[in-house]
């Protein structure tokens, strides 16, 4: 299924990932400084409460979110970041979705467009792959944290949607409104996930070669290292044996 081949390419970047764990931590603080100006109040602002459960889903410390939201309360001299979505397609038919927060569009923009285009891809319009996606809230567990009937149950009495189980994880997903509630109940009975946020889930996946795969991640590795980008979303697949290649 997808979502086991997703998982893997997560697991895949992760040692990546872990590196700019700083890099990460900023990003989620400036989406709680963003969701935090309507109300610094995450009862009453499920935004923000999306926010703060997809933080601690990627471990960041208590304080830092707490400083995030005290920062967005704090009389509102933070910079002023406009939500901005980019789509386009990577090698090989990938369709990419880039969400970002900016205090400067064309910036973003250039520099977006430039990642595509130095890694096979050409940046598209508004709308002119996100049809190809379902957004969804995603809670992801390794495979050991229990077996798939507990995970299963435990999933849907918690309000998820669906639970897709592998040998390598619980992939978890539910409704981006019950988000929130579905992290916490599965936070208290298994502790924290793997990882956890809003995500793009593709509908139907395409099959990519090694190299088409090396150069996809590239294109990957290279908008989540922009400042500006919070989530990158793509609809790619590979099969155990380029995975295994992957490795190598």
């Amino acid at each position: 299924m997808a979502g086991h081949s997703q998982f893997k390419n997560i697991m895949h970047r992760k040692g990546a990932q872990d590196a700019k764990r700083a890099k990460v931590f900023a990003k989620l603080a400036r989406e709680i400084e963003v969701a935090a100006r309507s109300s610094p109040d995450p009862d009453q602002n499920p935004r923000l409460r999306t926010a703060i459960v997809a933080a601690r889903g990627q471990n960041m410390p208590n304080d830092r979110i707490k400083r995030a939201v005290e920062k967005a309360s704090g009389g509102g001299e933070g910079d002023n970041y406009e939500e901005v979505r980019y789509e386009g397609y990577g090698p090989g038919g990938t369709a990419v979705i880039v969400e970002t927060l900016t205090d400067n569009r064309n910036r973003t923009a250039s520099e977006v467009r430039s990642a595509f285009a130095k890694h096979g891809g050409n940046l598209g319009e508004t709308n002119s792959v996100a049809f190809m996606f379902d957004q969804v809230g995603e809670v992801i567990y390794p495979a050991d944290t229990a077996s798939t009937d507990e995970m299963f149950e435990a999933a849907l009495e918690a309000g998820a949607s669906d639970v897709a189980s592998s040998e390598s994880a619980h992939e978890v997903i539910c409704e981006p409104g019950d988000f929130g509630q579905v992290a916490d109940a599965l936070d208290a009975k298994f502790g924290s996930p793997e990882a956890s946020g809003l995500n793009w889930k593709p509908q139907t996946t395409v099959d990519l070669t090694a190299d088409t795969a090396r150069t996809v991640l590239k294109l990957i590795d290279v908008l989540e290292d922009n400042d500006d980008v919070q989530r990158v979303a793509t609809n790619f697949e590979v099969s155990d044996d380029v995975m295994a290649e992957l490795t190598d």
